[in-house]
C-alpha cells in the first residue's frame, strides 16, 4: 500500500489512512466527523472495532458524531443526542435507546409518536 497512491485505495482503505494520519501526532482526544459514511457495513464494523482498539490500547478518548444508530449503540460508551440543534437526550446506550424522542425521531417510530404528542398537546 505504501507506494500506492491515495486515489487508487478502496474507500476503507482511504479511511483507514485518515485514521492513521490523525494518530500520527499522538492525540489525546480523536474527533471523527461521521467516520462511516459511505461505508459498506463490513468496512463500518472494522473501522469502528480498530478505532476502538487503538483507543483502548493507547488511551485516546474518541468523540464521533454519526446519524447511523447501529454505529452509536454498538460504539458508544455514552450518547448526546441533538434535534435541530436541541439536546433531546444522554446517558448510556441503553438509556438512550429507552428514550421515547429518540425512538421517535431516529429509530422510526416517528408517526406513532406525533400522533401521541399531538393528542397531549391538545389535551
Amino acid at each position: 500500500y505504501a507506494e500506492r497512491p491515495c486515489g487508487e485505495l478502496a474507500y476503507g482503505d482511504v479511511k483507514r489512512l485518515e485514521l492513521a494520519i490523525a494518530l500520527a501526532n499522538q492525540p489525546k482526544l480523536l474527533l471523527m466527523d461521521e467516520p462511516t459514511a459511505g461505508m459498506a457495513p463490513r468496512e463500518r464494523i472494522e473501522l469502528m472495532r480498530l478505532t476502538a482498539r487503538i483507543a483502548r490500547e493507547q488511551s485516546i478518548g474518541v468523540l464521533f458524531t454519526e446519524h447511523d444508530m447501529d454505529v452509536v449503540f454498538e460504539h458508544a460508551d455514552r450518547i448526546l443526542v441533538l434535534n435541530r440543534g436541541s439536546l433531546i437526550a444522554e446517558g448510556s446506550p441503553e438509556e438512550v435507546r429507552g428514550n421515547a424522542q429518540v425512538r421517535a425521531i431516529y429509530l422510526g417510530e416517528g408517526l406513532l409518536y406525533d400522533a401521541r404528542h399531538r393528542e397531549g398537546a391538545s389535551a
